[in-house]
This record gives C-alpha cells, sequence and structure tokens, in this order.
C-alpha cells in the first residue's frame, strides 16, 4: 500500500516537474519573441508552443497589448510626420506675404512717386491681411482642439443652416456662384452646440468660395442629412480622402492652413455625428450626418 502511494506521489511529482519545465520554456519563448515584438517593426504575434491554458492567455492578452501599442507607435509617427509637414506648410504660407510686404517697403523707400506708394501700401495691407487670416485660423484651431467639453442645447438646423447660407451670399455672388439651396420643411431639431454647427456650416461655405468650379449645391434632407456639393476638376482619390487633414490643401497657390475642414470633421465628431466627402465626375460631394 505504501508502495502504491509512493508511486503515486512519484508520477504526481514527475507530471508536476514536466509542466514546471514546459512552463519555464513557454515563458522563455513569451520572453523573445516579446523583445522581439517592442525593439522591431512588426505586426507578428507571439508564438508558444506550450498548449498550457494559462500561458496561451497570457500570450494572448500580450499579443493584445502589443496590438495596441503597436497602434499607438502608428499615431505618433503619423501625428510627428504630419507635425513637420504642416510646419513646413504654415513656414511658407506664413514666409511669401511677410517676403511680399519686405520688398514692396524696400520699394516704397525707394520712390516718392504718391501713386506708386499708395499702390504699394495696398499690396502690402493684403498681405499682411492674409497673414493674420492664417494666424487668426491656427489660433481658432488650437483653442478648438483643446476644449474638453462641449455644451448642448436644442438647436433649429434648418435656421442655422440657413444663416449661414445669407451670410455668406455677397461672397458667393461675387465669385459668380448662385447656389441651388433645398432645406426640408420638416423641422430638424438635434441637441448640438449652436455655434460649432455654425462654424462648421461657414466653414463647408468658405470652402466652395474658394475651391468652387462655379456651382454649388445645398440640401437639408429630412433626415436630417445635409450635403454642400460642387464641381471641383482635376482632384483624385487620394486627395478627396485627404481633405479632412489637418493643414492638408489641394493648392498651395490657395492661401489657407488648410484647417478649415479639419476644424468642421472635429467639431461634428465632438456632436456626435458624422462627415465625408465623396468625389465623382468631377464632383466633389460632403456629407454630414447629424
Amino acid at each position: 500500500m505504501v508502495y502504491v502511494i509512493f508511486s503515486v506521489m512519484a508520477a504526481v511529482i514527475a507530471g508536476l516537474m514536466i509542466k514546471l519545465r514546459m512552463m519555464k520554456k513557454a515563458a522563455r519563448e513569451i520572453g523573445t519573441d516579446l523583445t522581439e515584438k517592442i525593439h522591431g517593426d512588426t505586426n507578428t504575434q507571439i508564438r508558444i508552443t506550450s498548449r498550457d491554458r494559462d500561458m496561451r492567455a497570457l500570450a494572448e492578452k500580450i499579443n493584445t497589448q502589443l496590438k495596441d501599442l503597436r497602434r499607438e507607435q502608428l499615431r505618433c509617427e503619423h501625428g510627428n510626420t504630419e507635425l513637420k509637414n504642416a510646419i513646413t506648410n504654415i513656414s511658407h504660407d506664413i514666409r511669401t506675404p511677410l517676403t511680399a510686404i519686405y520688398g514692396y517697403l524696400d520699394m516704397m523707400q525707394k520712390t516718392d512717386d504718391p501713386e506708386k506708394q499708395a499702390r504699394y501700401l495696398a499690396i502690402m495691407k493684403e498681405r499682411a491681411d492674409m497673414m493674420k487670416q492664417l494666424t487668426e485660423e491656427l489660433f481658432r484651431y488650437s483653442v478648438i482642439v483643446s476644449e474638453e467639453e462641449m455644451e448642448s442645447e436644442t438647436v433649429f438646423v434648418n435656421q442655422v443652416l440657413a444663416e449661414s447660407i445669407s451670410s455668406f451670399y455677397p461672397a458667393l455672388k461675387a465669385k459668380g456662384i448662385e447656389p441651388e439651396i433645398s432645406l426640408t420643411e420638416e423641422r430638424i431639431e438635434r441637441e448640438l452646440n449652436k455655434a460649432a454647427l455654425s462654424r462648421v456650416f461657414s466653414n463647408l461655405l468658405n470652402n466652395a468660395v474658394k475651391y468652387s468650379g462655379g456651382d454649388l449645391s445645398i440640401t437639408l434632407k429630412d433626415t436630417g442629412e445635409i450635403i454642400f456639393s460642387n464641381t471641383a476638376k482635376g482632384l483624385s482619390a487620394v486627395e478627396v480622402e485627404q481633405l479632412f487633414d489637418r493643414f492638408y490643401t489641394v493648392e498651395a497657390a490657395h492661401h489657407s492652413t488648410g484647417l478649415g475642414l479639419s476644424i468642421a470633421r472635429t467639431l461634428i465628431e465632438r456632436m456626435g455625428g458624422t462627415i465625408g466627402a465623396e468625389y465623382s465626375d468631377e464632383r466633389l460631394t460632403i456629407r454630414i450626418g447629424l
């Protein structure tokens, strides 16, 4: 009887020793793989030979954390690249009018002709206004992204959209754009931030003033979907995908930091809505879902 007990105990101990060795092997595999994954540029997962349920669960949890780490790493790298591009674009946009101001100032100092001086002053003022617009746009963007909370109220969307269109009507007419407007008679009410919604509409209208090929249609549906559509020749699928990226501009010649649509997206998403762009038959369509 004693012999049987000792035999059973020996078998149990042997089994435990084998399991311990297998777990140590799995731990070494996890440790080696983890080091490689952290220091390497790879999306592969940690793999272990052990069939132990707990060790495999541990490996799976580490793989989940590695995925999150990799995602954050890519986001950080993308942010760094975006920041470098932003600094380059902003520096160029500010340096260009500043260089012109210095040039015309020098020319002004070299002439006593009142007409030339007046013309140079007008050009310098135009360039100064351009710099002011750039800096104000950057300031507004920094304020928006730093705000943690956004107060909501019941907003009559039809009215806010109509008021925004009215305020931009002179600018649209000056560009030869007669907007086609179709607003539902259904009263569209949403819990939103009225000032933020007005800013979104203003940014989209301003974008149309700058880049439209001469037309603009604005639709508000019964569902609350809002559609801005205009001719925009020469856009590519890649450019359309990047329209809402910070500091992206389709044409560098248009003096803009490219923050208008990015601000619109940030505000819409903070209010729980959606915004996206489509491009077909040389026509750009921006849809807002509220």
